[in-house]
């Protein structure tokens, strides 16, 4: 097993996470359940199955497109939305 691969996707996962609507989701129905750990597994589950839909599109794209220009690509993507986001006026 790679390990450093594995610490660093946890570690930019957990960090992209915390906050998100899905935490708040989840948050939400913990504190309106009785069954904390149906939440925890629910949640969880759908966490794994996201992710295992990503790794399969990822491992499909660099068929096509090498692993370089994919981080390039999200890269642009990143911080377009992230100028989009400054620069928009709120609704």
């Amino acid at each position: 097993m790679d390990w450093k691969l594995f610490v660093s996707t946890f570690a930019a996962i957990f960090v992209a996470e915390l906050g998100d609507k899905t935490q708040l989701a989840a948050l939400s129905f913990s504190a309106g359940s009785a069954s904390k750990w149906t939440v925890f597994a629910g949640s969880a589950l759908a966490l794994v199955a996201s992710s295992a839909i990503a790794v399969a599109g990822g491992e499909l794209v660099s068929r096509f497109v090498s692993p370089l220009w994919l981080r390039r690509i999200a890269g642009v993507v990143f911080v377009g939305m992230g100028i989009l986001f400054l620069v928009r006026k709120p609704d």
